[in-house]
């Protein structure tokens, strides 16, 4: 970068928190996906006027801008692709403000997820979304990737929940969407635009969340099987029954196994599928759905099924689907993560064609997920040095994606897009479809400043490429 525009951001933050050295600039060169891309700079601002001033400094040197928190995300959503300046949302985390009376949180981008799960429930009240690294990663990433977890099954994705936004435009404007009130028509609905934008038309400076009370009481089941189907098939039963879980996850044999050898937790290595289920509410309420998920479990061909009677044995439940991702991190140097997500009734459907593409391409695959809503979790792990075996795991990521879409679901449930599931958006959405997309960008962001290289194909590319 010239350094005469080094010079003009100095003018904007001080020098201390701004990185050139090529040490610093490789730690943001990668996220918890796949691939690296060096930035030219670096800069760690603290109040939406020092967004506002870097934006349009980008703006006059057409200067790419990749908004950034703690980089868990799965795609390479904040990835500088195309160089430039990344800019590292994570001193922006000052404020975590819980409004008890009109049941809201007003939060600052870097503060943690997990930090407003703690400081809502210490008032009685409730932030569902949940994604397994929220304890690391900033309410900013999530908004901007509309994050959900296993609770989205109930209480639904991050979008249900945000209703006002302070966000810097592309060109560098500070504008607020939405506001503190349940209900608000006032013209198009931004906020909901944003969330999910994958910091392609905004940065969000301060988001205003909704919180809801915090339910009474939970019970947790564990049940086993044999067959992989059966597990699907009380899946779709349960929900059919007028049952709603707060949350039901799904894991494969190969993922038990993993488990197993990584964090013993007692599961059966011999169960082909096992599914986690947590009902909440009244506890009168619950006893009785979680007796008749029990039951329908048992119908559908269960090999055991353990409800915890206790708060540890329910915590003991849920540290097996918790050690997922580390025990299957030990199992090779690179993990491929995906949620392709179909509808509940094609669960079992989409399995066996994970299994096909496991075996057709003979790769360390590994399934679990949140099956409630059918957001499944393929997880390849490979070694990228490996080039023959990345190019099969490139066409079993191919034949993965096809497979969601062929059954009526979709490219993805939670990770988003970035850069990974770019070349499939026009298998989902049609031609024309992406191409209204592509005219939303073009409004908001004329010259391609903000986070270019993400969400939309480059001409001609039509798969993932991996090596």
């Amino acid at each position: 970068m010239e350094a005469v525009i080094v010079k003009e951001i100095e003018q904007i933050v001080s020098a201390n928190r701004m990185m050139t050295g090529l040490e610093d600039l490789y730690s943001y060169s990668y996220d918890a996906s796949f691939g690296e891309y060096l930035p030219e700079l670096a800069v760690q601002p603290e109040n939406a006027y020092e967004i506002s001033q870097i934006m349009k400094l980008a703006n006059k040197y057409r200067i790419p801008v990749y908004p950034r928190g703690s980089a868990t995300s799965l795609s390479g959503g904040p990835l500088p692709v195309e160089g430039g300046i990344v800019l590292d949302m994570t001193r922006m985390n000052k404020k975590l403000i819980i409004d008890r009376e009109n049941l809201l949180a007003i939060v600052s981008p870097g503060v943690t997820t997990g930090e407003i799960h703690r400081k809502a429930e210490e008032v009685g009240l409730f932030y569902p979304p949940d994604p397994s690294s929220s304890k690391i990663s900033t309410i900013g990433g999530n908004l901007l990737e509309n994050s959900s977890g296993p609770k989205g099954l109930k209480y639904g994705t991050t979008k249900e929940y945000v209703i006002g936004l302070e966000v810097v435009t592309p060109e560098g404007e500070i504008v607020r969407t939405g506001g503190k009130t349940v209900k608000n028509v006032t013209g198009y609905d931004l906020t909901r635009l944003i969330v999910g934008s994958e910091g392609t038309l905004g940065i969000v400076t301060e988001a205003t969340l909704r919180l809801i009370p915090k339910p009474i009481a939970q019970k947790t089941l564990l049940a086993t099987f044999s067959r992989l189907v059966d597990s699907g098939y009380a899946i779709t039963k349960i929900l059919s029954s007028g049952i709603l879980p707060a949350a039901m996850e799904l894991m494969d044999n190969p993922c038990i196994r993993a488990v197993e050898n990584f964090s013993p937790c007692g599961l059966p290595i011999d169960a082909e599928a096992l599914i986690i289920i947590e009902v909440d509410g009244h506890p009168l309420a619950i006893q009785e759905e979680i007796e008749k998920c029990e039951e329908i479990c048992w119908q559908a061909g269960a090999t055991s099924v353990r409800t915890a009677k206790t708060d540890q044995e329910r915590e003991d439940i849920w540290k097996a689907r918790r050690m997922v991702s580390p025990a299957i991190t030990q199992m090779g140097p690179t993990k491929i993560s995906e949620d392709a997500t179909v509808p509940r009734s094609q669960i079992p459907a989409m399995m066996e064609k994970l299994s096909h593409i496991r075996k057709k391409y003979d790769l360390n695959l590994v399934v679990f997920g949140h099956a409630g809503d059918g957001n499944l979790h393929p997880n390849i792990i490979t070694d990228k040095r490996n080039i023959e075996e990345m190019k099969r795991v490139e066409n079993a990521v191919s034949e993965i994606f096809e497979a969601a879409v062929s059954l009526g679901g979709t490219l993805s449930g939670e990770h988003g897009i970035g850069i990974l599931k770019a070349p499939y958006m026009e298998m989902e959405l049609g031609e024309a479809g992406l191409g209204l997309m592509k005219k939303v960008k073009e409004a908001w962001d004329p010259l391609n400043i903000l986070n270019p290289g993400k969400i939309f194909p480059k001409a001609g590319q039509t798969k993932v490429v991996l090596v």
